[in-house]
């Protein structure tokens, strides 16, 4: 970048493109959750047929154009910020260099140098130290030169010439490595010309994300930070302080990290989660396509001693030591992924509110916090933790197991509104033998539900703070145990299903009132008998349903350890319908029975 356009450069011109098309952003999101929120919801309520299923497919993939251009408007608003903030950090410098120069009776040239003017003391001829030109020179040994040379000359204009003149090298070396920088960026930032928004195309946003994000770290960097390992309140007040153009910069350069924030509002969240999903989604299904499909002669048979045996076949062995655990991964994260969509494509079916992502993660085992209705504005709200072996590729069912809570909730809350939240964010044991002994799981996980809870308190709208219940299943009983004997539930109600044991000796110690902790164990559940046994081999456990833990038992008419949510062609369960009066308080209309006896199914 040469001076006079450095000059003649105007970094507002590019704040307010900036701003243009962050509006566009915000135009395809509102189209997009009209879409989403009301059009659809309205179709899936009144018409029923193959073409209402026609239009809603049809209305679906244009939310997802709409989402697209959510995205990548956001990202071109996003890098042109940045630009102007690096460019006009160069101007400034630019400027301030122009104006000593004018200041000193310097001049500067069109080529950017300086020329400075005869002066200082005569020499022992008379004569005055003659004027001259200097270049500005940013190569740190030429410029070490030349200051040398411009200390030595008795005229201090050259001095002074040679300061400017390399400021404004600076300033015009500043400016064209932004320019050099964001140009190839920005021209990258383009969608395919067709109205389908393909896999491919969100491998390509998720791309051009990272390359912007690593591209405006100086921008990023100049913005008020998340408070280092801030507590949901201090990330919610951090949230709060950003102006709306600084919190659209931080949800397309980092929705990683916005969507993992607690206390921040959930519509935020949402907002960046989806972005992570979608991007993920994209970049991971084109990775699949390229990884060549399993053989489909899997088994073979060799006869040894007159017997057959099944084993593989070379040619899938060899398949699969190379892309075995690869194709796996992928496979499982794309079939989480597709379950947190469904549950998205089914807002409005039975009266379902909107969900919102609050988490996710493909790390391990995977990560997703999936809500049904938005959790600031609920009047009751129930978080559910599940237990062995779930993960990412297994959400669906989980999912559903709240959004029977929600369905049956919302029919008890007499017209207050119900948020019931899907936690899986903490790596749960993998194999009921080999991984649910072991109570590291627990305490791993324990301070981050404890955060997520507090998130929940430091982003609810109003005064009035949301009835909150916590659900959990199985060992997710065992983390909610650990999580209150080492800090603060911030809960009223806890309802125990299927429970191997809570780490703690009573229901006096966990972080509720007296009298709102609620247990339930169906008949042939053996998991609360493997936590006694773990008690006679030595690792102490206390079981909810014991009568001395002093939980109040809730009857149950579900059999086994997975049927505490379900329903049926009569209605819900009573175990599901117990569960839906706790999470809306009204918790001394659940029927109770005595607590059984603890080795009966033991002896």
């Amino acid at each position: 970048m040469d001076l006079a356009t450095l000059k003649a450069l105007r970094p507002t011109e590019y704040t307010e493109a900036a701003d243009g098309y962050r509006s566009t952003s915000d135009m395809a999101s509102a189209a997009k959750d009209r879409i989403d929120h009301q059009i659809v919801v309205a179709m899936r309520e009144s018409l029923e047929g193959e073409a209402a299923t026609a239009a809603i497919k049809q209305l679906t993939e244009l939310s997802k154009n709409f989402h697209y251009v959510q995205v990548e408007c956001g990202l071109v608003g996003s890098a042109l910020e940045a630009f102007s903030y690096e460019v006009g950090a160069a101007k400034a410098k630019l400027d301030a260099a122009l104006e000593g120069a004018r200041a000193a009776n310097l001049t500067v040239n069109a080529d950017a140098s300086v020329s400075y003017p005869a002066g200082g003391e005569k020499d022992a001829d008379g004569k005055t130290p003659a004027g001259g030109t200097v270049s500005g020179l940013t190569d740190g040994t030429a410029a070490a030169v030349g200051r040398q040379a411009a200390n030595v000359d008795p005229n201090p204009h050259h001095r002074l010439a040679q300061d400017y003149a390399d400021q404004i090298a600076a300033a015009l070396k500043e400016a064209t490595e932004a320019d050099e920088k964001w140009a190839p960026k920005l021209r990258a930032l383009k969608a395919d010309d067709d109205l389908t928004v393909s896999d491919s195309d969100w491998a390509d946003a998720s791309s051009d994300t990272s390359a912007v994000k690593d591209a405006g770290k100086k921008y990023l960097d100049s913005l008020p930070q998340p408070p280092k390992d801030g507590s949901p309140k201090d990330n919610a007040q951090w949230w709060k302080g950003l102006s709306a153009e600084e919190q659209a910069a931080w949800i397309s350069m980092r929705p990683d990290s916005v969507g993992a924030l607690d206390g921040l509002p959930a519509v935020a969240r949402d907002e960046a989660n989806r972005i992570v999903l979608d991007e993920t989604r994209g970049r991971m299904q084109m990775e699949l396509n390229s990884i060549p499909k399993p053989p489909m002669n899997e088994w073979t048979f060799i006869s040894a001693g007159g017997y057959a045996s099944k084993v593989h076949t070379d040619e899938w062995t060899e398949w699969h030591n190379k892309y075995g655990d690869r194709y796996d991964r992928l496979t499982n994260n794309l079939k989480g992924m597709e379950s947190i969509q469904k549950r998205f494509d089914q807002t409005g079916k039975n009266g379902l509110p909107e969900a919102y992502l609050l988490g996710f993660s493909t790390d391990g085992d995977g990560r997703a916090i999936v809500a049904n209705g938005n959790p600031d504005t609920a009047d009751h709200t129930a978080v559910y933790v599940p237990g062995t072996t779930s993960d990412l590729a297994s959400i669906e069912g989980n999912v559903n197991r709240m959004v029977n809570v929600w369905h049956s909730a919302d029919a008890k809350a007499g017209g207050q509104s119900v948020s019931t939240i899907t936690w899986l964010g903490y790596d749960a044991p993998d194999e009921i033998v080999k991984d649910a002994p072991f109570k590291h799981y627990a305490y791993d996980g324990a301070p981050v539900f404890r955060d997520f809870m507090g998130g929940l308190g430091a982003s609810h709208a109003g005064d009035t703070p949301a009835h909150t219940t916590v659900i959990a299943h199985s060992y997710g009983t065992t983390l909610v145990g650990a999580a209150a004997e080492t800090g603060n539930l911030r809960a009223d109600d806890i309802v125990f299903a299927g429970s191997p044991g809570v780490r703690v000796s009573g229901a006096d110690e966990l972080d509720v009132p007296a009298g709102h902790v609620w247990n339930e164990e169906a008949d042939g559940d053996a998991v609360p008998d493997i936590g006694r046994w773990g008690r006679l081999s030595g690792d102490y456990f206390i079981i909810p349903s014991d009568p001395e833990f002093g939980a109040n038992q809730m009857t149950t008419d579900t059999d086994g350890h997975s049927g505490y949510w379900d329903t049926g062609e009569n209605g819900d369960s009573t175990s599901l319908l117990n569960q839906a009066l706790v999470v809306v308080g009204k918790g001394d209309d659940v029927p109770l029975k005595p607590a059984p006896d603890p080795w009966a199914h033991v002896k």
